[in-house]
């Protein structure tokens, strides 16, 4: 546990401490005045009504929407499958400043769908959640649709023999044992619609803000490091309640679940009912995910392959490269990004795990879930701050990058795996041990045949969220060294079709790179580990 508790101090509390201290103490004297004044006043209320009620109620419209595709990828089997889960985990990868983009096609003026039924969504908040649900699609998916998977069907059967109907065989013997995995589910994406961003900036316009818009724009347009070191602080003091409140429910709500291979529990479609279902649940896939990246895509075409070629070519002001190279930046930054993340997360899942951990050891599951709930930018600016002089200096150095990606990644590396290792029965850990096998031979052979599929799942959301990672890295990504969301948003933020035009043709390139891994990641899972 010392591992993940240091890496987490240096990584992540020291650069925030330092933003925070930066902005309160002036002359060396602490301003702590400055809180009372920054949360009383009207227009910084209203942003943290507006961004409170709107996470909220994005979590609530991902649920309803995607916790049937959860159903349908973990118990029913059809061609496309593997296919089908890449392109649902794409749209998470995305920076959000391309999903706002989007979204802001289809339903802006002159876009696909404006005005459709007489509605303009470009001037509502349905824009800003619609934007939410298709980013977050797949947190609940994978989270919840993973653990679904792994679930013995025989318990709601033997259910549904003692005369209990489905829906009540469901309610009272599936759900509970879900109940954790939706939690975490539910927690990511509100984390994630809490600390939006991109979104909230390109389509709420002058009249929707968040917390992390308004933060961003005190620190680089108002330069009131003050203001933004107290939003700093209510977000972080809000998202620690939510996250403590979490964890004493999780711990209340688990209790070992009966694993089984996933590949014995997905059958064909049988019935309407089923039938039906699938169908929805594709159909919702091609409207809410497939459509706004088609409008990427064919944006990324209004030239032919022109837009691709410029790509290859550096204009020596925005990048000193050619951005065809962020490509080659941005992978070797999600495989470091990811080894970190899985080694941080699985240890310190692994000590979570233990029936005999600490109440200081659990105290930890919730603190490691901060990285997600803290703003980026503050993470941003604190590692330029902090990290910039001995005993150490890595302002200069190429992993800086990917330590930032990794405290992103961490904590869903924990959450993918927590659930699985604490339903490990650990009489089996026992009765190994008494056997004679060593502390490391328990865990490769008890632990490691059970919670392989979770690592391999844990590991493509670690390289999948490095690859999208913006908020933090947009500030210490090197010009000359640049990664997919940092081009991307260079260009956007470049006046021009050709500018337009060539950040969508990388924004393609990004969903490109996300599918193929995310098909190799899919294909290494069935043909190593069945889809355990």
């Amino acid at each position: 546990m010392l591992v993940p508790v240091a890496f987490f101090a240096v990584f992540f509390a020291w650069p925030v401490a330092a933003i925070v201290t930066r902005g309160l103490k002036v002359d060396g004297v602490w301003r702590f005045g400055r809180i009372a004044d920054v949360v009383g006043d009207s227009d910084i209320r209203h942003v943290l009504w507006f961004t409170t009620w709107q996470a909220l109620a994005s979590t609530a419209l991902t649920l309803l929407v995607a916790l049937p595709a959860a159903y349908v990828f973990a118990r029913l089997d059809f061609p496309g499958k593997q296919v089908l889960r890449a392109v649902v985990t794409v749209p998470f990868v995305l920076p959000t400043v391309v999903v706002g983009t989007a979204f802001l096609a289809l339903v802006g003026r002159g876009g696909l769908l404006d005005g459709l039924w007489g509605v303009r969504l470009d001037t509502t908040v349905w824009a800003i959640l619609l934007a939410h649900v298709f980013f977050n699609y797949a947190v609940v998916v994978r989270t919840v649709g993973g653990l679904w998977a792994q679930l013995d069907p025989r318990q709601e059967e033997a259910a549904r023999m003692l005369g209990v109907s489905p829906l009540g065989a469901w309610r009272k013997v599936t759900l509970p044992a879900l109940a954790p995995a939706v939690a975490a589910a539910a927690l990511m994406v509100f984390l994630f619609t809490f600390t939006s961003f991109g979104v909230v900036q390109i389509l709420g316009g002058p009249t929707f803000s968040t917390l992390e818009v308004e933060i961003y724009r005190q620190t680089s347009e108002i330069f009131d490091l003050s203001t933004a070191a107290v939003l700093t602080i209510v977000q972080f003091v809000a998202v620690g309640a939510i996250l403590a409140v979490h964890a004493w429910t999780v711990r209340r709500r688990e209790s070992a679940l009966r694993l089984v291979d996933p590949s014995v529990t997905a059958r064909r479609p049988r019935g309407a009912g089923q039938w039906t279902l699938l169908g929805g649940v594709l159909a919702t896939v091609a409207v809410l995910l497939v459509l706004p990246l088609a409008v990427l895509v064919r944006r990324s075409l209004d030239g032919g392959f022109g837009y691709y070629r410029a790509l290859g070519d550096a204009d020596g002001g925005t990048f000193l490269v050619a951005p065809i190279q962020s490509v080659v930046s941005s992978l070797e930054y999600a495989v470091a990004a990811t080894a970190i993340a899985v080694v941080i997360g699985g240890l310190a899942a692994a000590a979570l795990a233990r029936r005999d951990a600490g109440r200081l050891v659990r105290g930890f599951d919730a603190l490691l879930m901060l990285p997600l709930g803290v703003s980026a930018v503050t993470v941003g600016f604190g590692f330029l701050i902090a990290l910039d002089k001995p005993p150490l200096d890595l302002r200069q150095s190429w992993i800086l990058v990917p330590l930032a990606q990794a405290l992103v990644g961490v904590p869903f590396v924990v959450r993918t795996m927590l659930p699985v290792l604490r339903a490990v029965d650990g009489r089996l850990r026992e009765a190994a041990a008494v056997l004679g096998a060593s502390p490391w031979r328990v865990w490769r052979e008890v632990d490691l045949p059970m919670v392989r599929r979770a690592l391999l799942v844990a590991a493509g959301f670690a390289f999948a969220v490095s690859l999208g990672e913006f908020g933090a890295t947009v500030f210490i990504a090197r010009p000359d060294n640049p990664t997919l969301p940092v081009a991307v948003a260079r260009l956007l933020s470049r006046p021009g079709d050709l500018n337009y035009g060539q950040a969508m043709a990388l924004s393609t390139i990004l969903m490109v790179v996300c599918a193929v891994a995310l098909l190799v990641l899919e294909r290494l899972r069935t043909d190593r580990t069945g889809e355990f």
